[in-house]
């Protein structure tokens, strides 16, 4: 009752011998000195001589497979700043932290997107997506989410394949390595974006002298946990003997071009390969599609490299497709013939860009090639598809020629109608005509297009956009 506030008492000192709760009162005053208050209290707690405790803050960062991880910056914000990599044993240690402070640790690892990534990985996320085999833990759904969507999709697949064919070299919207807080618990072990799983560790107050925290990582893009963690681990690739595909042996003759149909035997217990097509003393013109599409090829002509082309093959039996019959054909190389040679010297499969590995059968084996007997007459006439298709402005029309010939390229609509005709000399092998939408009076939608010689003929679709 006596007490008489100041504005000159702007503060209040407690020690640990106050009560743990001690009420205070907070005076205002105006310019004219009067004042009012308001009514608090302040839990008083016993602080630690920051100046004085250390520890050290030290983990382990693993694989689902109990792997260690090497190679992981591991950074350490909040009281003090400091950053380890770490090694084989995939430790990291942060020592003479002071106790009583916040701090926050972040691993990061971004290197070698293709380590344990394979087209096996595609057959396995094809199976989750159909819901035919589902990945068994969260960690594998993490790492199929390639574009960090938090869902699994075909977009997954189109990300992980391109990085297979070469087409691309790192995720576009995530990095190589993941990693999870070791102690996080997931509250739905279908779905761990059910909540926001922790790829850090705050620690407040940090209260032990010595304080472990773990990581698991996740190696994005490998669900069956065949990538090579650190350089002491184990190569977990084991290749069961060889799928061979197939192609007739031809006698090339240079300058002359060749449609090469490759197939395989057992066709049907084939469920995916990948590999890397070498052509030397050949040109690639063109892929001609059959079981394979557009999708599961490099682009051609490929990679060149020292007088030779290189195609990235990466192709996978959706889940939900039947099995292929023995005489179905893969897809089929248009090559013309720089030098006189079989095509078994010209054509070979290496791991050079893409590695070259088959799965049957629930195994993974090397992938080859054999060439069967038999001999071909030499180019035939044959009509490809038009590039681009659809397309909006112009297109070019390829087709190769046994003989020196007139040729009449023949377009028409939809109803039969005649669009264009055009008339030329061509000499043999492989030729191309391009064609613009003002040769087809700016007609749109689906045409057909026939090439013709007094002994061809063959005709196919093509799409117009407008």
């Amino acid at each position: 009752p006596n007490f008489v506030p100041s504005p000159d008492d702007t503060g209040l000192v407690l020690t640990q011998d106050d009560e743990e709760t001690v009420v205070v009162y907070v005076y205002a005053f105006d310019e004219e000195g009067n004042y009012d208050y308001c009514e608090t209290y302040i839990l008083v707690q016993q602080h630690v001589d920051c100046g004085t405790g250390t520890g050290t803050l030290s983990g382990v960062i693993m694989t689902e497979e109990s792997e260690t991880v090497e190679g992981v910056q591991v950074s350490l914000n909040g009281g003090m700043s400091s950053s380890v990599t770490t090694n084989t044993d995939g430790l990291y240690t942060f020592a003479g932290v002071t106790l009583g402070t916040d701090y926050t640790i972040t691993p990061f690892l971004n290197a070698d997107p293709l380590n344990g990534v394979t087209t096996f990985d595609l057959i396995k996320i094809s199976q989750h997506i159909l819901n035919t085999q589902l990945l068994d833990s969260p960690y594998k759904m993490i790492a199929a989410d390639a574009n960090r969507s938090e869902s699994i999709t075909t977009l997954d697949m189109i990300h992980i394949r391109k990085l297979i064919l070469n087409i691309e070299t790192e995720f576009q919207n995530n990095t190589s390595w993941r990693f999870v807080d070791a102690a996080h618990d997931f509250s739905d072990m279908s779905n761990p974006w059910a909540d926001e799983f922790p790829e850090l560790i705050n620690i407040n107050n940090l209260p032990d002298e010595v304080l472990e925290t773990d990581f698991v990582g996740v190696k994005i893009g490998d669900v069956n946990g065949s990538a090579q963690a650190n350089a002491l681990a184990g190569e977990d690739r084991s290749l069961e003997g060889v799928f061979k595909l197939q192609a007739e042996d031809i006698a090339l003759k240079a300058g002359n071009t060749y449609t090469v149909a490759v197939g395989g035997e057992q066709l049907s217990e084939l469920r995916g390969f990948q590999g890397t097509l070498r052509l030397q003393g050949a040109e690639l013109l063109d892929i001609e599609y059959g079981v394979a599409q557009a999708e599961n090829f490099g682009p051609h002509p490929g990679l060149p490299h020292e007088g030779r082309s290189y195609v990235t093959m990466s192709w996978n039996r959706p889940a939900d497709a039947k099995a292929m019959a023995d005489e179905d054909v893969l897809f089929s190389l248009v090559i013309q013939a720089t030098e006189d040679q079989m095509l078994s010297e010209a054509l070979a499969i290496n791991s050079r860009y893409t590695m070259a590995e088959a799965y049957r059968n629930g195994h993974t084996t090397d992938l080859g090639i054999e060439f069967t007997q038999g001999w071909a007459a030499g180019p035939v006439f044959e009509l490809y598809q038009n590039t681009p298709n659809p397309f909006g402005e112009e297109t070019m029309i390829s087709f190769n020629l046994p003989e020196d010939a007139e040729v009449t390229l023949t377009i028409n609509d939809a109803a039969g109608r005649v669009l264009t005709v055009l008339r030329g000399d061509y000499a043999a092998g492989y030729n191309t005509v391009n064609v613009t939408k003002d040769m087809i009076q700016g007609a749109s939608g689906v045409l057909n297009y026939t090439i013709s010689t007094d002994d061809y003929s063959a005709t196919k679709s093509m799409v117009v956009v407008k």
